[in-house]
């Protein structure tokens, strides 16, 4: 497995070892041993979630508060331009965002911490997401930070949907950075 830092070093852009010929390809999605060798990271992922969106669905920005979830994400069919922000006030950090390709072609993942913001919007005409989390989901911590908020100013990759992002009800109504509640 091939590790990239980011210029936010606890976001880890994953690549692993792909193994391909005529016949089509193999690789380990993931294997604890070596993701601890390869970052330095001991978690313990006890979900796994898949969701599937068309063009322009846009899901974000997602975390959860108690207890916080660390989260590998990849796109498994299409591709997705994937966003986490730091919401650790405590953080050298905190505010800042990344945004990162995630393709079925690239088959990079990547490692957001607990303590971070999540979300993406599909660039392709449908999209397979998979979610490998660090703990199970709890509604009640379910939190949706607005994904326009200028506060944060995601530069989300719009121009090259040709139409506004499609969002759920949940996402429009979303928390802006103000009224957030985030991490110590």
């Amino acid at each position: 497995m091939n590790v990239i830092h980011t210029e936010i070093p606890d976001l880890l852009i994953l690549e692993p070892k792909v193994f391909g010929d005529a016949r089509g390809f193999f690789f380990e999605s993931f294997n604890a041993r070596i993701f601890e060798q390869a970052t330095g990271i001991h978690a313990s992922f006890v979900q796994d979630n898949h969701s599937r969106s068309v063009r322009g669905v846009l899901r974000g920005l997602h975390y959860q508060m108690n207890p916080p979830q660390g989260k590998i994400v990849r796109a498994t069919g299409g591709t997705v331009w994937d966003v986490a922000v730091d919401l650790r006030r405590s953080s050298p950090t905190f505010k800042r965002w990344l945004g990162v390709t995630l393709s079925d072609e690239n088959k990079r993942m990547l490692w957001i911490p607990p303590g971070f913001g999540h979300g993406f919007v599909v660039l392709s005409e449908r999209a397979d997401f998979l979610y490998k989390t660090t703990a199970y989901y709890d509604q009640p911590s379910d939190r949706s930070l607005r994904w326009d908020d200028p506060a944060i100013g995601v530069q989300w990759p719009l121009d090259q949907l040709g139409q506004p992002p499609v969002l759920s009800t949940k996402d429009m109504n979303a928390t802006p950075f103000e009224r957030a509640e985030l991490f110590s």
